[in-house]
């Protein structure tokens, strides 16, 4: 069956508006096709990559190396979109996070049934690490735990995938709380009597972040799983390339401008963080430019459990960036908010995204194993070294000449 696409997602695989893209239909260089029970047209991936292939003069080119394309997550004006439902309608529902991890996964989370287990394996004495290093800890001794690490079979993945995520929770220091879901296991890890709003935070924050469509880290995942290597080895490609304070960490920024704006005033907070960052922690977003719509969703779960204070203190911050024309706030400030509000662990909110994560990466694990193995090669444009001793930079251009 042929793979579609919308009129949004085609235009931005040509490079061009929308408007242009129906002017090449109008003059017969696509096709669109009408998606049912709806106006919206689409297009054939086949056609669009052809298309995309030809350069103005008429030759073919290469215009990238590996073309990635996904069923998994949609990234809209809405937020993140998984497989045709928004991730914050099923935050603000309730969704628990096992039930978007198997929506993710598409058919191969469907074929273990209902009430497939999340039980942890077993790894023995817990090190005296930090958070971070005792989920790589987990996953290492998770994979040399599995005699079939191999198997690529979906439902061998999944099943992995699982016991991965219980195993990861189960890790952490903290109140062993085995007998619910997986929000309500990790809450437990995170502060030793969650309150039944942190929970329902947790929760919420699990589904917000369980996937952002091609994300730094889960690109590393998908050229893992193009080797052909077991989805344990995967996550850990995933799990280094998360660790960065511009990616996973982004959170732990965010909550340390939090905790300066509460012991100095949310003026000095930001005028000395821009002072010396350049940038807020928390604020702006590449892609949706006009508010990360999982703020708000987040947000609410922030002010069930923050003090009138706190919430005063979240406020404020928001209306003075606003008022300086500084991007809207994004989840990994409210990501740290919770975190302040329920007196959690500094870098909680990195400890959440991690766990979070591995849904997605599974999903985009599982629709790399049907694409050809190792399509992502990139080429490098070779420059040769300065000699030693020689002076590396350009021949200064003469200074211009003042005159008449």
């Amino acid at each position: 069956m042929a793979r579609m696409l919308d009129s949004e997602e085609a235009a931005r695989r040509l490079g061009i508006k929308v408007g242009t893209l129906y002017a090449y239909v109008s003059r017969g260089l696509l096709a669109s096709h009408p998606e049912p029970g709806s106006r919206r047209s689409l297009f054939d991936l086949d056609d669009i990559e052809r298309l995309a292939g030809r350069a103005r003069s008429g030759r073919r080119v290469e215009t990238r190396l590996a073309t990635v394309t996904t069923s998994v997550t949609q990234l809209r004006p809405e937020g993140p979109v998984y497989r045709g439902v928004p991730a914050t309608r099923l935050a603000a529902d309730g969704t628990p996070y096992e039930e978007v991890a198997e929506l993710l996964w598409g058919d191969a989370g469907r074929g273990a049934g209902p009430g497939a287990p999340w039980g942890p394996l077993p790894l023995g004495d817990r090190p005296d690490l930090g958070a971070s290093d005792l989920l790589r800890w987990a996953v290492v001794l998770a994979g040399a735990a599995n005699p079939l690490r191999s198997d690529l079979r979906p439902e061998a993945v999944t099943r992995t995938a699982r016991h991965l995520v219980a195993t990861m929770v189960d890790a952490l220091p903290g109140d062993h709380r085995d007998d619910g879901g997986i929000a309500r296991r990790l809450a437990g890890r995170l502060t030793a009597r969650p309150a039944p709003a942190l929970e329902d935070a947790v929760g919420a924050a699990l589904v917000l972040l369980a996937d952002h469509e091609l994300a730094t880290s889960t690109v590393a995942v998908r050229v893992a799983a193009s080797t052909r290597a077991d989805l344990c080895d995967a996550v850990l490609a995933g799990l280094g390339t998360l660790a960065g304070p511009l990616h996973g960490g982004a959170s732990r920024l965010a909550y340390g401008l939090l905790v300066d704006a509460e012991r100095d005033g949310p003026e000095r907070a930001l005028d000395e963080t821009l002072r010396w960052q350049g940038v807020l922690p928390g604020f702006g977003h590449t892609v949706y430019v006009d508010g990360d719509p999982r703020f708000a969703v987040l947000l609410d779960r922030f002010e069930a459990l923050a003090t009138p204070g706190q919430r005063r203190l979240v406020a404020a911050m928001v209306d003075l960036a606003a008022d300086h024309g500084i991007p809207p706030p994004n989840v990994d400030l409210a990501l740290a908010a919770v975190t302040l509000a329920a007196g959690l662990p500094p870098d909680a909110g990195r400890t959440l995204f991690t766990v979070a994560r591995v849904a997605g990466w599974t999903a985009h694990y599982l629709e790399e194993l049907r694409e050809r193995p190792l399509r992502f090669r990139a080429r490098a444009v070779y420059a040769a070294d300065p000699a030693p001793g020689t002076d590396p930079s350009p021949d200064p251009s003469p200074a211009p000449t003042i005159g008449p």
